[in-house]
């Protein structure tokens, strides 16, 4: 059922994976070959993060106060007062969260200094089991209660309605409908639930019970016909929600993974919850799919994040792709409907299956670091005081990194800036948000010089590399590419071969020790990201 690809993809082995031998330095090194050109003003005042990437040294229980962003997985993230909270789903590395509660949350004044406050809840709502039981006594055959269920839990999700925090948690149930052998029977359905807060700091939650549950449209048996066997019992797999109030004042509840795709319900605004649940129809309607979506039950998509964008007037759709162990990738779809159909930049109708572009992160790799994997499941927020826009996910370190005892397993949270091409879609920053300040213009004779560059071209599971490029003083190109470019200093606006990349300041991650430099970001026409990285002079 809606579990098992996570289970074969290696997410629940990655979690369960205990002890933290060696370390690596995954934050410097030999600096290469970066000579040339003019070198980005530097603010020698300016202090950004040092920690390393590699927190397998302070990822005990006792020593979560130092973990800032380490361990951050499926975050969600809202502003209440002075500070930004992050939400997220049960994981930590080695599982050192285990015993302590559920979903752990952090908050920060600056979006780059995380502090962790503990979990949200102490315990499983009892509702949860109640409900589960209740469903399986109606079923025919009816089946006996589950004393004992195994839990998940999963990708919250943090909105404030009003004057009130609504947090919608997801809870799976991972025992087998019926039997003990996960490949003989699909596992239990989902649950999204409901608590309320009015004041986040106080960690006051009141539980609201469910709102929705997974739910069988009866196109296949719960009986499970081996582990080659993906064709899935419930047609919508209730986790990972994402909520939304469109301007004429709907509430929508998005939600899905895998299984029949992505849907959309709607929501009595005064409860948070559908009107009804009596009809397969009241579970929502699909909005995105992945290859033919009337004979597809597991489609490699969930996460979906939803934002509306009153300046181009867009519903954007923002969806995981792929197993997020390595493969994980976020691509981006839109329309002017909540309901669809919806669309990728090329014209591709992701409503009926077709794959979304652009594509806006991927696993990838600059120099002088060993790359992150496993990146997406993002929440996409605004900053209430700045308007601006920002990506968080999580991101993985690769595979089999020498030093670092299961370094698939090191979870790191990512806060970026996200920027809008002018034709309206959404594209990350390269580097992770430090603050760094952006007061100083930047100027022509800065780009001037060698950068890495990186296009982030789809890859199964395969990090996209960077490759040099210089930018000559006549305004010609050289290293990797040939042709030209222009530089607006007004606008901050690189123009590369008729591509046009958003230049800002950033904070140089993976050089030793980590500096200011100068980025770019934008979009080729087939919706491949394409970042770019100043690098500095030996």
């Amino acid at each position: 059922m809606k579990i098992w690809y996570r289970l074969i993809m290696g997410f629940c082995t990655l979690w369960l994976l205990v002890g933290c031998s060696g370390s690596t330095n995954v934050d410097g090194g030999d600096n290469g070959n970066n000579s040339g050109g003019n070198e980005p003003q530097e603010n020698s005042d300016f202090q950004g993060p040092t920690y390393s990437d590699d927190y397998t040294s302070r990822s005990s229980w006792s020593e979560r106060s130092e973990w800032n962003l380490a361990n951050v997985h499926d975050p969600t993230v809202v502003k209440d007062g002075d500070y930004f909270y992050m939400y997220q789903t049960n994981a930590s590395y080695g599982n050192v969260h285990e015993g302590h509660g559920l979903y752990p949350y952090r908050r920060s004044k600056d979006l780059v200094n995380w502090d962790f406050q503990g979990m949200a809840f102490s315990e499983v709502p009892a509702w949860v089991k109640d409900s589960l039981n209740s469903m399986r006594a109606q079923m025919d055959p009816p089946l006996p209660p589950i004393e004992n269920p195994d839990y998940g839990f999963w990708a919250p999700h943090i909105t404030k309605v009003n004057n009130t925090f609504r947090l919608y948690y997801s809870i799976v149930v991972q025992n087998p409908i019926v039997g003990s052998d996960p490949n003989q029977s699909w596992t239990e359905r989902a649950f999204i639930g409901l608590a309320e807060s009015q004041d986040l700091s106080s960690n006051n939650w009141e539980d609201k019970g469910m709102v929705i549950s997974s739910v069988a449209d009866g196109e296949g048996t719960y009986d499970r016909n081996g582990s080659d066997d993906w064709s899935a019992y419930f047609k919508f797999n209730a986790i990972d929600p994402s909520y939304i109030i469109t301007p004429e004042g709907e509430h929508w509840l998005v939600y899905g993974s895998w299984h029949s795709g992505i849907a959309a319900v709607q929501l009595d605004p005064e409860t948070g919850k559908p009107y009804e649940l009596s009809n397969l129809s009241d579970y929502g309607t699909r909005i995105a799919g992945r290859g033919n979506v009337d004979t597809n039950r597991w489609q490699a998509l969930e996460a979906p994040e939803i934002i509306y964008n009153e300046e181009t007037g867009y519903y954007y759709l923002f969806l995981a792709y792929d197993e997020l162990s390595v493969a994980y990738n976020t691509r981006v779809a839109r329309s002017q409907n909540i309901t669809g159909p919806y669309y990728g930049i090329n014209g591709n109708n992701v409503t009926e299956g077709e794959e979304a572009w652009p594509m806006i992160t991927h696993p990838y790799k600059f120099a002088n670091h060993f790359g992150w994997v496993g990146f997406s499941h993002c929440s996409i927020f605004k900053n209430p005081d700045t308007g601006k826009w920002f990506y968080s996910s999580q991101a993985r370190l690769p595979k089999n990194i020498q030093g670092i005892n299961a370094s698939n397993a090191v979870m790191m949270g990512h806060v970026r800036k996200l920027y809008w091409t002018e034709n309206g879609w959404p594209v990350v920053a390269p580097e992770r948000y430090a603050g760094v300040p952006d007061t100083t213009s930047i100027t022509e004779a800065e780009i001037v010089g060698t950068w890495e560059e990186i296009t982030l071209e789809y890859q199964y599971q395969t990090m996209q590399t960077s490759y040099r490029v210089v930018f000559n003083e006549d305004n010609t190109l050289g290293g990797a590419l040939d042709g030209t470019w222009k530089y607006d200093e007004a606008t901050n606006m690189l123009t590369v071969n008729g591509k046009k990349l958003t230049v800002n300041n950033a904070w140089d991650w993976e050089v030793s020790p980590r500096k200011t430099t100068i980025t770019y970001a934008g979009l080729n026409s087939a919706g491949r990201s394409i970042w770019g990285k100043k690098v500095k002079g030996n």
